[in-house]
C-alpha cells in the first residue's frame, strides 16, 4: 500500500487530506473511509459503466463497518457534466435526504469526479465527498488536486470550483476492467507528468509503459504514485493556479479545442485529445526554436510504439477546420490579456508557461497535423 499526503496547510484553509493507491482498495474501503466521515451516511454517485462491475463490492465494504449509503448511478460521458445533468443530479439527492454532515462518494472516472466534487462545493455551500476513481486517467490525475466543474457551451470545465476530496482512494486492480483504449488513454495523462518536470521518469516510462497499458499492477502502482507525487507537490505550492499550476495543463490548451470540436463525445476521449495535445505542444516549441527536434522525435515515437493518438490526421473524416480549433482555444481558461496561454517545453522534463505564441503558426501546425 502507497500513501500520499497532499499537504495544503499553507493555504486559505487546510484542505490536506491522503491519497492511499493498493490493489484491491475497493473492498477495504468502508474501513479507509470511516474515519473521514461527520456521520455515518453516505450518497455514492457512480456510473452506468462502473456501477455493475463494481458497485456491490463498494457497498459491502461500507456495510462491514455499518455506514448508511443510498447510490445514484449518472449516465456514462461528458455528456453528464452539463447545466441540465447537475441540476438532476442535485434534485435527486435532495430526495436521498442530503443534509450538511452527509458525504458524497465519487465512484467513477473524471466525469463522475468532476461531476460529483461540484455538486459538493454546490449543494448547501458544501458538503464533504471522497473520490474512488475507477479510471486510470482520473487515478492520476482528475481525482487529485481539488478541480471540480462541468463543460458548457463555452467549452470543457469552464464552470466550475476548486474543492478538495476529504480523500481518495485509488484502486489498480480496478483497471484491469477498463478497455485497453481507456488505459491508453489514462497513459497520457502520466506521460505529461514525465514531460512537465521529471526526465527520469520519462524513461521509466520508455521502459514499462507497455505494462501500465497491460494493466500490470505494480507497474501502475508506481506510476499512480509517481504521478501523484509530483501533482501534490505543485497544489501545494499553487491550489487555485495563480501560477506554476497551470504547467499541468501541458498539451491541454489543444486537447480541450479537440474535445469541443467532437461536442465532447465518446468519439475523443480526454486522454486521447491530451495524446495529440502533448505532441503538437512539442511540434509547437521546435518551431519556436525553444525545444529541440529530437525530444519532439523521441516523444512521438514513444507514442507511435504504445499505439496511442498523437496526430489529428488520425482522426479522419472530421467536418472542424483549423482556424474552428483555434476559434475555441480563445475560450481557454488560462488566457490572460486576451492572449492564448501555452504550456511548451524546452526539453523533455522542462516545460514554462508561454504568453507569445502566434495564433497563425498555431493555425499552420494545426493544418499541417490535419493533413499529415
Amino acid at each position: 500500500m502507497k500513501k500520499l499526503y497532499i499537504d495544503l496547510k499553507n493555504t486559505a484553509a487546510d484542505n490536506s487530506y491522503h491519497i492511499i493507491i493498493n490493489d484491491g482498495l475497493v473492498a477495504m474501503a468502508g474501513a479507509e473511509i470511516r474515519p473521514h466521515l461527520t456521520n455515518n451516511r453516505v450518497i455514492i454517485i457512480s456510473d452506468e459503466n462502473v456501477a455493475p462491475l463494481h458497485l456491490k463490492t463498494l457497498q459491502a465494504s461500507l456495510d462491514n463497518v455499518n455506514i448508511h449509503h443510498k447510490t445514484h448511478i449518472c449516465p456514462v460521458g461528458e455528456q453528464s457534466k452539463s447545466f441540465s445533468y447537475l441540476q438532476h443530479l442535485i434534485n435527486d439527492l435532495f430526495k436521498h435526504g442530503i443534509d450538511r454532515q452527509t458525504t458524497l462518494l465519487a465512484f467513477g472516472g473524471g466525469v463522475v469526479g468532476d461531476l460529483t466534487g461540484f455538486a459538493a462545493a454546490s449543494i448547501l455551500r458544501g458538503v464533504p465527498f471522497i473520490q474512488i476513481p475507477t479510471s486510470l486517467l482520473a487515478q492520476v490525475d482528475s481525482a487529485v488536486g481539488g478541480k471540480t466543474g462541468i463543460n458548457c457551451e463555452a467549452g470543457k470545465n469552464m464552470v466550475g470550483a476548486f474543492y478538495q476530496p476529504k480523500l481518495v482512494l485509488s484502486d489498480v486492480n480496478i483497471l484491469k476492467t477498463l478497455p485497453a483504449r481507456q488505459l491508453k488513454a489514462g497513459y497520457s495523462e502520466i506521460l505529461k507528468y514525465a514531460l512537465i518536470s521529471d526526465k527520469n521518469f520519462f524513461n521509466w516510462l520508455l521502459e514499462n509503459g507497455e505494462k501500465i497499458i497491460s494493466g500490470d499492477a505494480d507497474a501502475c502502482i508506481q506510476a499512480v504514485e509517481v504521478s501523484c507525487a509530483t501533482k501534490a507537490a505543485i497544489v501545494a505550492e499553487d491550489e487555485r493556479e495563480k501560477g506554476v499550476r497551470a504547467l499541468l495543463n501541458l498539451g491541454h490548451t489543444f486537447a480541450h479545442s479537440f474535445e469541443k470540436a467532437f461536442d465532447f463525445s465518446d468519439k475523443l476521449l480526454h486522454g486521447e485529445a491530451v495524446g495529440i495535445g502533448l505532441n503538437l505542444a512539442f511540434k509547437t516549441a521546435v518551431k519556436m526554436n525553444i525545444c529541440g527536434q529530437n525530444a519532439a522525435t523521441l516523444l512521438e515515437n514513444h507514442l507511435k510504439d504504445l499505439k496511442i493518438l498523437h496526430s489529428l490526421k488520425l482522426l479522419a473524416p472530421h467536418s472542424f477546420t483549423a482556424q474552428n480549433l483555434l476559434d475555441y482555444m480563445q475560450y481557454d481558461k488560462k488566457n490572460s490579456d486576451g492572449k492564448i496561454v501555452f504550456i511548451l517545453p524546452h526539453d523533455i522534463g522542462n516545460c514554462h508557461i508561454n504568453k507569445n505564441v502566434s495564433p497563425d503558426m498555431v493555425k499552420e501546425i494545426l493544418q499541417q497535423d490535419m493533413a499529415g
